[in-house]
């Protein structure tokens, strides 16, 4: 019997849709079991990201989780859907590699893994279903950053059932038996996690600035990318609110209030930076801008960093800035020529 027969059998050939229930996967051969997982690849990536906070981290955790899944191929029953048996291998790879490297969560809102998800990668999503709206919203808003950093502050356990039953929407009887827990202590954590994430979140949660960006966020974005590009401080200061963070990760350091980061930025020589040019993008279903710094020995504009702002009833609450390591990774141009921006 051919492995494609095989899976005809199995009902798990068919692209789209959510898996059935199924069972016999022991016959299964590598190549047609890695063409099963690879359809989940994405959704599995952006379920590690949440827990771990960090892309690169995610990508191992996946990739530990598809060795996992094939070589316990034939303990898979049949009594959940094969999505949901490699969200139960997913998460506990994630478990463990928080009890390997980091045992105790973040502090001091302070992330100093955090690595940015690109937009274009978060594209490969499933859609959500128009007809609900909110689960649409949970999906944009739990990849936005400021979620991100408020998960890692929480215990891994609790992190994961928070994200198993506030994201995924998974009734608290499944994410028992996924965790091995009881239904009371599955609720109980989920009541811990939630009390936890809220000292974290920011209190204006829902007037964030996610997916489509209206004209004002956009004009917004225009006027950082100006005052950044002339390095005028006064007028970065005018776009900022007065309770403004800012971090850069993996740089330690958690700058809070206008003035703090502001002076942050004198102190680190901003004011006599010269040759930058930004370019406006979005990363984690945010607006961001990649800043370049004229090289002349390459005789082109060379990735600086990228600005990831978090906007809240037009004016900037937040920014994370990542270094110029990451630009590949979300698909930004690898140089700009000296005519590129005017």
């Amino acid at each position: 019997m051919s492995a494609g027969t095989r899976l005809e059998e199995l009902g798990m050939n068919g692209q789209g849709g959510s898996d059935p229930v199924v069972s016999g996967l022991g016959e299964v051969d590598e190549p047609a079991f890695s063409g099963l997982t690879e359809r989940h690849r994405r959704e599995l990536h952006v379920h590690c990201y949440r827990m771990l906070g960090s892309f690169e981290d995610a990508e191992d955790t996946v990739q530990e989780t598809f060795l996992r899944a094939w070589r316990r191929r034939e303990t898979f029953e049949g009594r959940s859907t094969f999505r949901a048996w490699l969200y139960r291998i997913a998460t506990n790879a994630c478990l463990d590699l928080l009890a390997k490297y980091r045992p105790e969560p973040a502090t001091d809102g302070e992330v100093l893994w955090l690595q940015p998800y690109p937009d274009r990668l978060l594209d490969e999503l499933p859609a959500g279903d128009a007809d609900e709206p909110e689960s649409v919203a949970v999906a944009r808003e739990t990849v936005e950053l400021a979620y991100v950093v408020a998960v890692q502050h929480l215990a891994p356990r609790p992190r994961a059932v928070l994200i198993m039953r506030d994201v995924l929407g998974w009734p608290a009887k499944d994410v028992a038996e996924f965790l091995g827990d009881s239904v009371n202590s599955v609720n109980s954590a989920l009541q811990r996690a939630r009390a936890g994430l809220r000292e974290h979140l920011p209190a204006e949660r829902q007037d964030w600035t996610g997916g489509e960006q209206d004209a004002r966020t956009r004009e917004l974005v225009r006027r950082y990318t100006d005052a950044s590009v002339a390095t005028d401080v006064d007028r970065l200061a005018a776009l900022l609110r007065d309770d403004v963070r800012f971090a850069m990760p993996p740089t330690p350091g958690l700058y809070v209030g206008r003035d703090t980061v502001v002076s942050n930025w004198v102190e680190e020589g901003f004011e006599g930076t010269a040759g930058l040019r930004g370019a406006p993008t979005t990363v984690n279903r945010q607006p961001a801008v990649a800043f370049y710094l004229w090289r002349k020995s390459e005789d082109a504009y060379l990735p600086l960093t990228i600005d990831v702002l978090r906007i809240t009833d037009g004016a900037i609450t937040e920014i994370i800035t990542f270094h110029a390591d990451q630009f590949p990774r979300l698909g930004l141009p690898e140089r700009l020529p000296a005519d590129s921006i005017e």
